[in-house]
């Protein structure tokens, strides 16, 4: 349920090795188009893009999408510091190096936006611009978390998520329930179907997976794991949906500060967290025009 069954014969998939350890990709596109990587965030997996991967292709560019390090099919290092925003920022590099070094387009959602974030400033020569979806610049994620009461309380689910086995115990206890009824009700109502959460069961339930996903939330909270980034050197579309539960959405409006090569903030304000999803249309759009435009 992991691979691209089921959902067209113009999706393919491959193993990538980057950066000592290997990225199952799911790939679609002309060989010779523009590269764009996708990053999905948590707790998704390629699959949470799939709106926007055929239509991307279908515009002539060469879509490349992976189960970032820990997710799904790709490799699960043990250790929480593996899950540093440093080397998930190697892992992008070196995949853009295997598919032929870029500079590519990088769009990235959730977690996978802030890796986009860190990519873009540690390996600018290999992004040529970037789409940060529904997550901000992280020196405003950490400001934030720090000053704002309203953004400690939308954060609080993550200091359950700092505690050591109880947050797989839980998860696998009520059969992915709760996580499930969280993607439910952070969304607008349809967004995620039957089938698609049939999918998401699926990848959590790899082995290593879920532990490894929550990593990613261990090792970001803690200040010896992070490696400070400012300036975005590369050109930045932030697209937010102004609904999110998660996140305020002054956020993005601030994270437009750091983007020192120009930044460009669309507001969808029906839209929530989930805004690829709720979106698609719009999105794919967005995204198109962005990339399309330094052609």
């Amino acid at each position: 349920m992991n691979s691209v069954e089921g959902l067209g014969g113009s999706l393919s998939e491959r193993f990538v090795e980057t950066n000592g350890i290997r990225l199952h990709v799911v790939t679609c596109g002309p060989e010779d188009g523009p590269l764009v990587v996708l990053l999905h965030g948590f707790p998704e997996f390629w699959y949470g893009w799939k709106s926007q991967i055929p239509y991307l292709a279908a515009q002539g560019f060469r879509v490349w999408v992976p189960d970032q390090r820990g997710y799904a099919l790709s490799d699960k290092p043990e250790r929480i510091e593996a899950y540093a925003m440093n080397l998930l920022a190697a892992d992008i590099a070196g995949l853009i190096d295997a598919a032929g070094g870029g500079p590519a387009y990088l769009a990235g959602h959730d977690f996978g936006a802030m890796a986009a974030w860190y990519t873009s400033a540690l390996y600018p020569e290999k992004v040529r611009r970037t789409a940060i979806l529904n997550v901000p610049h992280p020196e405003v994620m950490f400001h934030k978390v720090r000053t704002s009461v309203r953004q400690m309380m939308r954060s609080s689910y993550a200091a359950f998520f700092q505690l050591p086995w109880l947050p797989e115990l839980t998860a696998r206890w009520d059969r992915w329930k709760t996580i499930t009824e969280v993607l439910r009700k952070s969304s607008r109502e349809g967004t995620f179907t039957e089938s698609d959460l049939e999918r998401y069961r699926q990848a959590w339930g790899e082995p290593r997976a879920y532990t490894s996903m929550l990593n990613w939330y261990r090792c970001f909270w803690r200040r010896k794991n992070r490696a400070p980034i400012r300036d975005i050197p590369v050109p930045v579309l932030i697209i937010w949906g102004e609904q999110d539960q998660f996140l305020l959405p002054e956020m993005a409006e601030e994270s437009l500060r750091y983007c020192t090569a120009g930044g460009r903030l669309e507001k969808l304000p029906q839209a929530t967290h989930w805004v690829q999803h709720e979106e698609a249309g719009t999105v794919n759009r967005l995204l198109q025009d962005w990339f399309g435009s330094s052609e």
